[in-house]
């Protein structure tokens, strides 16, 4: 790309009009945002942050760059389910709810009780891995990517086997309102998910309550009981961050596992790189994470006046952190734009930072971990079968089918 033709980009981009080709590949328009417009106003008056320090310092101050969304999410949702949930949950939150949220999840997911959760996941990965290998055409998101965290995350929340699934689609329809541009469409369908939702929920909870989980291992128990020292959810918030687990939990690491395949896939090198030093797959994953971010983009309106790379933004100033474009910041990372799976170090932002890191990033960091290892060690000649099919999303990075042939060893 020339320097003018960068320029121009990087001076005319708009989320609600994105050039041709963007949801394929849009690192380069990313670069053209980081070298001649990082702090890029949009026409409605918000800005676009592609530099990996600037994101890094508004993760910092929480005080002055809020995660609420109640104002920005008025005109967008109206009064509707989508509203009420987005502006409940804990990820669009800030304390004192957010707080008591994290909390209570966090007491959940320990490092011990993650650790216990390891042979489960390799049971259930392996159980995927033996079907497919039976049918040898498959779908790497249908057959496996999208099968691993709705088990995972509804083992937690101890959801019934046989009650799991609309889990997926009430997921990606309510995921899908939060793209840049809402058609009356993808609205439509993210209220009628969030009232179905709400709906199978308000059972399982009347359930839970009256026959209790071990809180040490039940999230929804510990959620429902609360703390020993009073800290409890409102019933509205209850059932929303219950939403926002299984939503959390499943789209993106979905994306993080079929991501990471393709790119193996079209890196073949570092593919038989982890093939001969199967001990690389920790920072396999960290690279997938960088390279591919799951969620690309993070939220933020301004809580007084601030300055950003030299210009001034007024309270309620609303600001879309560009996660994609400042992993592959080059004053962070060497090579950003090469998939190197042993790279160190690899302080990436694809789980944000701060107080709202993302609570289940080591969780997270297991399935891929576990998903991609034995995949690649079982079938380390996979191939793709045609062109895998992007989710045509923004905010979260993936695909919606990959189309793969098996090869055992």
């Amino acid at each position: 790309m020339s320097t003018t033709a960068a320029e121009h980009i990087a001076h005319s981009f708009e989320l609600s009009q994105l050039p041709e080709g963007f949801h394929e590949d849009p690192f380069p328009i990313y670069r053209a945002l980081r070298e001649y417009d990082p702090v890029r106003q949009l026409a409605d008056g918000s800005y676009f942050l592609t530099r990996y320090d600037d994101l890094v310092a508004i993760y910092k101050n929480p005080k002055s760059f809020s995660s609420d969304k109640k104002l920005e999410f008025k005109p967008k949702f109206g009064d509707s389910p989508l509203f009420e949930h987005h502006t409940t949950s804990l990820v669009f939150s800030d304390p004192p709810l957010h707080t008591r949220v994290r909390k209570l999840i966090s007491g959940a997911l320990t490092p011990r009780a993650i650790a216990g959760m390891e042979q489960g996941l390799i049971r259930l990965v392996d159980n995927l891995l033996d079907r497919m290998e039976e049918k040898r055409d498959v779908d790497l998101i249908e057959d496996f990517a999208s099968a691993i965290p709705i088990e995972v995350i509804g083992n937690i929340l101890d959801v019934p086997t046989d009650e799991r699934e609309p889990l997926r689609e009430w997921s990606l329809a309510i995921l899908g309102a939060l793209e840049p541009v809402l058609s009356a469409e993808v609205a439509e369908r993210g209220n009628r998910a969030v009232t179905e939702f709400i709906a199978y929920l308000t059972d399982l909870i009347a359930r839970r309550r009256a026959q209790p989980g071990n809180p040490e291992t039940d999230v929804l128990t510990r959620l429902i009981l609360g703390e020993a020292d009073g800290e409890k959810l409102s019933a509205n918030e209850l059932i929303h961050n219950c939403i926002f687990l299984l939503n959390a939990g499943h789209e993106t690491t979905t994306n993080l596992i079929g991501n990471g395949l393709v790119c193996l896939s079209n890196h073949p090198d570092q593919r038989q790189r982890l093939r001969h030093q199967p001990e690389l797959i920790k920072p396999t994953i960290e690279e997938i994470l960088r390279f591919e971010s799951s969620n690309q983009l993070g939220n933020r309106i301004t809580t007084e006046t601030v300055d950003i790379g030299g210009i001034s933004m007024p309270a309620q100033t609303r600001i879309t952190l560009c996660i994609g474009a400042a992993n592959r910041d080059p004053t962070q990372f060497t090579d950003p734009d090469i998939f190197d799976i042993a790279r160190t170090p690899n302080r990436h932002l694809a789980f944000a930072s701060g107080t709202h890191a993302c609570v289940g990033m080591s969780l997270a960091r297991l399935e891929g971990q576990i998903a991609i290892g034995r995949l690649v060690t079982r079938f380390p000649d996979y191939a793709l079968a045609g062109a895998p099919l992007r989710g045509g999303r923004v905010r979260f990075r993936g695909y919606m089918n990959i189309p793969a042939i098996l090869k055992p060893m």
